[in-house]
């Protein structure tokens, strides 16, 4: 059964530029999307910057109306039915906003769950529940200000869970935390699929969606690029493999040309400290690295390292070999 269905979902931001001569300019955030998401899946939305993600959940959340296609939560439009779609759904957006931090962990819960019309008897029995299921047992009597960043996202979890929603929708919600605080959401997050909750999550970490997700749809200038599991995508590069390369104040003119390469794939780059390391994706394997030091001629090299490819490197070749 599905519990979310989308249908070429369309949604139009209109801009202006100019500061004498006022233009208007529409931009196209999500051009033609269609999906369903099974009751009980954890669903994965990735791409780039840009690309429509943000957007996508907003609509589904009845926070934007869409302008052409139409979406169905639990058999409900979200236009029409907008306020019965409320009650099935909570939400997460990446960040701290939304909680008041002069106030204990247990007052916001109270607070919220009182705009969430929870009964206080019910809530008076949920919030330590929560607090226990969220990893904040123990300190709810503390103030918010006083709480970490992770603590912060699990109480946005637990702010969530007042009114017991089926669908959530958590829009890059391990964005700015620590490895450990990341992990520790994670956690959070897998506890929630446990309980059978339905689940909408972008991020921008593929190892995270590799390890989370059930089925995974990338999502490339407002339109849909590739939707499977995990480990089918992956097949997209099962005929190549990676090279890593350490490299030390590359210019981005030689990115520019080691991209151009005609055995090199798709390239793309990850700062690590102080080093910038090349991710090249080639059918050659290890052959191709005697070619790739000469490009890099001059340039001061480090570790070069093949190994095969990931959800990262399948990504990557989906949206067009950069990040």
């Amino acid at each position: 059964m599905n519990t979310i269905e989308v249908k070429n979902l369309k949604r139009i931001y209109r801009t202006t530029t100019g500061v004498i001569r006022r233009k208007h300019k529409d931009v196209v955030a999500v051009e033609d999307i269609s999906f369903d998401i099974k009751e009980g899946e954890l669903f994965g939305l990735l791409g780039p910057n840009g690309a429509g993600k943000t957007t996508s959940v907003k609509v589904l959340a009845t926070l934007l109306i869409p302008d052409a296609g139409e979406v169905r939560v639990k058999g409900l439009d979200i236009v029409k039915d907008a306020n019965e779609v409320r009650k099935q759904i909570g939400f997460i957006f990446g960040g701290e906003r939304g909680l008041y931090w002069r106030l204990s962990g247990i007052d916001n819960l109270r607070y919220f769950a009182s705009l969430y019309h929870v009964d206080p008897d019910l809530s008076k029995k949920r919030i330590p529940e929560l607090l226990e299921l969220v990893g904040l047992e123990g300190r709810g009597d503390e103030r918010v200000q006083g709480y970490s960043r992770g603590m912060k996202q699990r109480l946005h979890v637990a702010r969530t869970l007042l009114h017991d929603p089926d669908i959530l929708f958590l829009d890059e919600p391990t964005i700015g935390l620590d490895p450990v605080g990341a992990r520790e959401f994670r956690e959070v997050i897998r506890n929630l699929q446990s309980e059978k909750k339905t689940i909408l999550l972008t991020t921008h970490y593929m190892f995270e969606a590799d390890s989370l997700c059930d089925r995974v749809a990338v999502i490339d200038k407002g339109l849909i690029v590739a939707l499977d599991t995990p480990s089918a995508l992956k097949k997209h590069v099962r005929d190549l493999s990676v090279v890593e390369i350490e490299t030390f104040g590359i210019a981005p003119q030689k990115v520019d040309e080691i991209r151009a390469l005609p055995f090199v794939d798709a390239l793309s780059t990850r700062e690590q400290d102080q080093r910038q390391v090349l991710l090249v994706q080639t059918e050659r394997g290890a052959e191709a690295v005697p070619d790739l030091m000469s490009a890099l001629d001059g340039m001061r090299v480090g570790r070069v390292t093949v190994r095969e490819p990931t959800l990262e490197d399948a990504y990557v070749r989906l949206v067009g070999g950069k990040v």
